[in-house]
């Protein structure tokens, strides 16, 4: 590498660190700002929000890496665009491609280190982040799915509760479903359904169960049963965030055994598994479009540059959250959701990269 090389990946690799530098704190304060009576309210103790906000740093910092990296890019490249140092490089004879090729260095040195925290770092830190929230600050009641819960437990099992309490371990209205060849062996009843912690069971109450016989039916009846039954606590309040939590080898088997019970989120648990992979990719485009749009000199100077990389940074974020939510909640292909913003957008840097070479 020359010394033009080191320099602008330098720059490069040093405005990113600091730009998450300054933005973390700000983050961090404003998150403070909002929680901290709930967090006195409920006494929680001081080692559990030091592990809240460790958690914080590297969930917030995951969520928003495409934004800081492209306006440190669009923001150190203006600064060299209006100290003539672009101009001078590229008087030089050096071309355009191969004064954009320490920004490619850096940004693959950005993308293995956003493709570690993914897989490695974020499942174990969003799984703290969101715990600490349901535990302790209650501001998120749409953290379980807890109203007309309906889940196949196995091929031929299925499950149905109108509510359930996972602070109580109460839940209503509970009917368990057996099936053999295609038809209905017996059924489970219970008004109400409570799970024993201490030996792992359930008691039902008000329980009946419905024996299907070739001429005539069975039903027992039971003020009160105390029974095992082939399924977690967990089945009966899936948490909504639970594919975030695991690393990709769990995230890949929970999908398969999701896909087995018939689910309806594996929209979204698949969106959360190709995200790991568009989001390390995308600060390739990123980098590309932050330097075609800055590296020429402007009249206005850095403003103009800095406001259209954010304008641009946005936009791809909006893009980004959009079609992930378009997955989940329609037909259209997770796969094909979670790339498209990369795909749009790859276009749009290779129409501003020939723009910015002329």
């Amino acid at each position: 590498m020359k010394i033009i090389d080191w320099y602008i990946l330098k720059r490069y690799l040093g405005t990113f660190s600091v730009m998450l530098l300054l933005f973390i704190p700000i983050g961090i304060v404003v998150d403070v700002s909002e929680k901290v009576n709930k967090m006195i309210e409920n006494k929680v103790p001081f080692k559990e929000v030091l592990a809240y906000y460790l958690d914080f740093t590297i969930y917030f910092a995951n969520m928003l890496f495409p934004i800081f990296l492209f306006l440190s890019v669009i923001w150190f490249t203006s600064k060299l665009a209006n100290n003539t140092e672009i101009i001078a490089v590229l008087s030089s004879g050096i071309s355009f491609t191969r004064f954009l090729r320490p920004y490619l260095i850096g940004a693959t040195i950005v993308s293995l280190f956003a493709l570690l925290m993914a897989l490695v770092l974020v499942p174990k830190a969003s799984k703290g982040y969101n715990d600490f929230r349901y535990t302790y600050l209650k501001n998120n009641p749409k953290v379980r799915e807890n109203m007309d819960v309906y889940r196949q437990i196995s091929p031929d099992e299925f499950i149905y509760v109108s509510n359930f309490n996972y602070m109580s371990k109460m839940g209503f209205n509970f009917s368990l479903e057996k099936f053999k060849d295609n038809k209905l062996d017996y059924k489970i009843v219970a008004n109400r359904i409570k799970w024993n912690e201490e030996d792992s069971t359930y008691t039902l109450y008000g329980y009946k169960k419905r024996i299907v016989g070739e001429l005539d039916d069975r039903l027992i009846a039971k003020d009160q049963l105390k029974m095992k039954l082939d399924f977690d606590v967990e089945d009966l309040t899936p948490v909504v965030y639970i594919a975030e939590t695991m690393t990709l080898g769990d995230l890949n088997k929970f999908i398969e055994k999701e896909k087995v019970r018939g689910s309806s989120n594996i929209n979204a648990y698949l969106v959360v598994k190709y995200r790991k992979y568009s989001l390390p990719v995308s600060a390739f485009i990123l980098t590309i479009i932050a330097v075609s749009v800055s590296s020429m000199k402007r009249r206005g100077g850095m403003g103009v540059n800095l406001a259209l990389g954010i304008a641009l940074a946005f936009t791809f974020i909006f893009f980004d959250k959009i079609f992930g939510v378009l997955a989940e909640a329609s037909s259209i292909s997770p796969l094909v959701a979670v790339w498209l913003p990369n795909v749009l957008f790859g276009f749009l840097a290779v129409y501003l990269l020939r723009n910015a070479k002329r």
